[in-house]
């Protein structure tokens, strides 16, 4: 984590010492976004309570993290965190502790559901108590296999309840209808965002977990054969995750989209077919693309309108050629012995 660069363009948002002295809860925050947010945060100047079992999140970031004075760690189920557990009185709260992998979260499919259930509604209740403001991660997996591209976050979805992926999908869906229930019934502050494909450094060193530009990148950089579920035909959109970072403190940051979701992401889109070939010819690899059954309920493409959150100012600055170059660059370092 102490490679991390900084995120430039968030002065652009709000001021340098918007977090400067707040009390705020980060959920996952070992994670590949919470972790993310965790840095940004801790640089800012805010004193973070991170909540974590490490289930998918890497050790390395909460060495990283422990070097900061303000900086507190709960190794804990969020689904089973109490209010005694947690700061009397946060400014902030950021749910983002979810496994987020199909390959992960079909073998912990409760646990998956009850992390964006019962921790969801421990969370909210405790935000009410507190008056704190709320954020919620969601995901572009709410809306399943899409009928419009782009997806803009009024379009309703088209998910299987009892697919592979349903435990993920349905476990954020409900999240996002009781986060709202809690703004509409008693005025409590929160936000949410759907959050799309995100890649860069900090993702984990076993391919991504399941992630396909991650997974294309190690299968390069060992010179493995490059894996593609279904025809390579599907499409992606990929946003760096510095871009996320700062699409999600320019939501919480804020007076708009309370009780609303916000789509995160890169408007860009791209077959894995091509991207499988960028990251051959970045690293310079011999791998051999090959292709594989579908993986089901894959959707066939994946977009998001992001004209909301562009209408507050936010753009996404990293293209994915450098950002890819950041990823690559970040994995030699971090796991040269792996190459």
């Amino acid at each position: 984590m102490e490679d991390y660069e900084e995120i430039k363009n968030l002065k652009s948002w709000i001021s340098e010492d918007y977090f400067d002295n707040k009390l705020v809860i980060i959920t996952g925050g070992c994670g590949f976004i919470g972790g993310w947010l965790c840095s940004t945060i801790l640089k800012m100047g805010g004193n973070i309570t991170c909540v974590d079992n490490l289930s998918t999140g890497l050790k390395q970031n909460l060495d990283y993290f422990k070097r900061f004075k303000n900086f507190n760690f709960i190794d804990k189920d969020v689904q089973k965190i109490t209010f005694e557990d947690l700061p009397k009185k946060a400014d902030f709260v950021f749910h983002c502790a979810s496994r987020a992998s199909p390959e992960d979260y079909h073998v912990h499919q409760i646990d998956t559901l009850e992390s964006n259930s019962i921790g969801s509604k421990i969370l909210l209740e405790y935000s009410l108590k507190n008056d704190s403001r709320f954020l919620f991660t969601s995901t572009s997996e709410v809306y399943g296999n899409p009928s419009v591209i782009p997806t803009p976050e009024s379009y309703y979805g088209s998910v299987n309840t009892m697919g592979v992926r349903s435990c993920y999908n349905e476990g954020k869906r409900y999240s996002e209808s009781l986060i709202h229930a809690y703004h509409e019934n008693y005025d409590l502050d929160v936000k949410i965002v759907r959050i799309f494909n995100t890649f860069g450094p900090g993702l984990r060193p076993d391919g991504g977990y399941g992630r396909a530009l991650s997974r294309f990148i190690f299968q390069c950089l060992e010179k493995k054969p490059i894996t593609i579920f279904g025809d390579g035909t599907q499409t992606r959109s990929f946003n760096y995750i510095t871009d996320t970072i700062s699409g999600i403190i320019a939501v919480i940051s804020t007076k708009s989209f309370k009780g609303q979701p916000v789509n995160v992401g890169n408007s860009k889109e791209i077959t894995l077919l091509n991207l499988a070939e960028i990251i051959k010819k970045i690293t310079q690899s011999e791998s051999k693309i090959t292709f594989s059954s579908p993986a089901e309920d894959d959707p066939i493409r994946r977009c998001p309108d992001t004209k909301k959150l562009e209408e507050i100012g936010w753009k996404p600055k990293i293209l994915l050629e450098d950002g890819i170059n950041k990823t690559i660059e970040w994995i030699k370092k971090n796991y040269p012995q792996e190459f």
